[in-house]
């Protein structure tokens, strides 16, 4: 496995105190992955400056999903064959899927969409309350 992918829904109830037995595995074992968006998403939530530096700092700590432009291409590619398929979804959403494809890794995610992507993709999900 190369990693676990971390979506944001996932972090917002990590933030607020939920316990998610996946993310605390994938953090202990320090294979958590971070698609970029998903730290502006964090941040741009956070009400408080103390908020968004303190998560910021911990982010900044875990690994980064890596975007050279071919990813992005990637991003564009998914999201017109989802569309084609029936399916439209935001380039953030098709981003996240993105990141979890290109590493051959789980998406550990709350946010239902995914699991309509996952229908169509073989993408691989852990919901965040396992």
């Amino acid at each position: 496995m190369n990693g676990v992918v971390v979506d944001t829904s996932a972090w917002i109830d990590f933030f607020a105190g939920a316990e998610l037995p996946s993310l605390a595995d994938a953090l202990a074992r320090g294979i958590a992955v971070l698609p970029p968006i998903v730290i502006a998403e964090l941040v741009s939530g956070a009400r408080r400056p103390a908020d968004r530096r303190a998560i910021a700092d911990l982010l900044l700590e875990l690994t980064i999903h890596d975007t050279p432009p071919d990813h992005w291409v990637r991003v564009g590619t998914l999201r017109r064959e989802l569309r084609d398929r029936g399916l439209t979804v935001s380039t953030p959403d098709a981003h996240v899927a993105q990141c979890a494809l290109d590493r051959s890794a789980p998406l550990l995610t709350k946010d239902h969409v995914f699991a309509r992507i996952a229908e169509l993709v073989p993408l691989e999900l852990i919901g965040a309350g396992d």
